[in-house]
């Protein structure tokens, strides 16, 4: 634990070098959590409109700030994002500035990353050398590298999410359900995106109670819907909407609830479904191969039937990683946006690397080894954009996928663009369609073909003295 965790905080420390776009060290909404940040500590409320006018993000923004909140009838201007990420980093950009900050997500990440092999291990009963291996490659290069110094809540999410699934899937005593609460009720104070994630969990958790507490599946469920009623509450009075949306100068005509578009083509997100992998540019396979190994790794977990994984603890995987692709697919505006890829699912891919991890310890040496060398193929790519970045050649946002990369530009034709879809895009999508359902099958058929021997051998031994 305690190796992965200083390989993941070296690694996310690294980036802090490398600017997020070329007007800034921290730009898009990374200077909105800033701003608000700041004036928490200072002003010890959530308006910016001092901190606006003042030109603080200069500090850490070389040019003009767009507008992302609209002024409120009594002068106030409250950014368009949930308060929770400002509220931690507030001390340490107060005493440290922008730095703080990034150098607290990376001990965040440093923390995720500690906590992903315990699960691993305790919990999915993962070899310690797979979690540990594992875990470290996956610290090491994108998303979690990226985004475990870019000031957004995704790592802080990521977290929130597998303390989740820690309690879920362990004893389930009093305190343990409080601390499943405070856990759960972080997420969607992160970032209204998270609720559905956090819904996904919370279900999970109350049908174990059902059958095992039903008194204390009442008690969460009554917690739970207490803290629901707190958190509308709180955004009437504060933000004027449902959600930190109404604040925003982007929905003042359209709504708060046009964050997930206008009139959304459902059909067309659907194409999301693989491209979150296979895309391009924006794809989680194009910077680290081993997350192609989801998909058997997902498809394994589902087919298993018994065994010494019990059915709640696969559903508390399987449970928010279904939810989080979902809101990735369907409910963000878009994939392609200003960002580094991937940032709609940073908070289930430790999910994700768990069921991975999970699968990994249970295949053949040979492919395990396959696995790993995929895994280090990443960490070279992250290792090429670090480069690059501290040179000056690209940034976290835009230009990233102009990097000196061989390696990644020689593959970069295989993958579909989802952004331009020009001529041979349908080819190339339905051949990734294919290579994921395929992947899907044979994680299945790899567990059923696993326990028909081990029975069958058992059965020897009793027959045979």
């Amino acid at each position: 634990m305690t190796a992965t965790a200083v390989v993941t905080i070296a690694a996310a420390l690294l980036g802090i070098g490398v600017r997020a776009t070329d007007g800034g060290h921290a730009a898009v909404d990374e200077p909105q959590y800033l701003l608000t940040a700041i004036s928490l500590w200072e002003d010890r409320n959530l308006d910016i409109s001092d901190e606006l006018a003042d030109r603080r993000y200069r500090d850490f923004f070389d040019a003009e700030l767009p507008v992302q909140t609209r002024v409120l009838a009594d002068g106030r201007q409250l950014s368009p994002h949930d308060p929770l990420l400002p509220l931690i980093l507030a001390a340490p950009v107060g005493l440290l500035g922008w730095v703080g900050a990034k150098i607290t997500l990376s001990f965040l990440a440093g923390a995720l990353a500690a906590l992903l092999v315990w699960v691993a291990v305790r919990r999915f009963e993962v070899p310690v050398t797979v979690a540990g291996i594992g875990t470290a490659l996956a610290g090491a290069s994108a998303p979690l590298a990226v985004y475990g110094q870019q000031v957004y809540p995704e790592i802080p999410a990521a977290l929130a999410l597998l303390v989740g699934v820690a309690l879920t899937t362990g004893p389930l005593r009093r305190h343990t359900l409080f601390a499943l609460v405070v856990a759960l009720d972080a997420l969607p104070w992160l970032g209204a995106k998270f609720l559905p994630v956090a819904a996904a969990l919370a279900v999970v958790a109350l049908v174990r109670l059902v059958r095992e507490q039903r008194r204390a599946a009442v008690w969460l469920a009554a917690s739970l819907a207490l803290s629901g009623v707190v958190y509308l509450v709180a955004h009437r009075l504060l933000w004027g909407g449902w959600t930190v949306y109404a604040t925003g100068d982007h929905f003042v005509q359209t709504g708060e609830f046009s964050v997930i578009g206008v009139e959304p083509d459902y059909v067309g997100r659907s194409l999301r479904l693989v491209a979150l992998l296979s895309d391009r540019a924006y794809g989680l396979v194009a910077w680290q191969p081993a997350w192609l190994l989801a998909a058997p790794a997902v498809g394994a977990l589902v087919a298993l039937r018994g065994g010494a994984t019990p059915g709640f603890v696969r559903a508390a995987a399987l449970a928010p990683l279904l939810a989080g692709w979902t809101v990735a697919t369907w409910w963000a505006l878009t994939m392609h946006g200003f960002w580094w890829p991937g940032r709609q699912v940073v908070a289930v891919v430790p999910i994700a690397a768990l069921v991975v991890l999970w699968w990994v310890g249970r295949i053949v040496p040979w492919l395990q080894l396959v696995a790993a060398a995929l895994g280090l193929i990443g960490v070279a790519h992250y290792a090429a954009v670090l480069v690059d970045g501290w040179a000056g050649h690209v940034t976290w946002v835009g230009s990233f996928d102009g990097v000196h990369d061989p390696l990644y530009q020689i593959l970069r034709p295989l993958f579909p663009d989802y952004r331009e879809q020009g001529p041979g895009f349908w080819p190339l999508h339905l051949a990734w369609t294919v290579i994921v359902l395929v992947l899907l099958w044979l994680g299945a058929r790899s567990v059923r073909r696993r326990s028909e021997p081990a029975v069958s051998r058992s059965t020897e031994r009793i027959l045979v003295p």
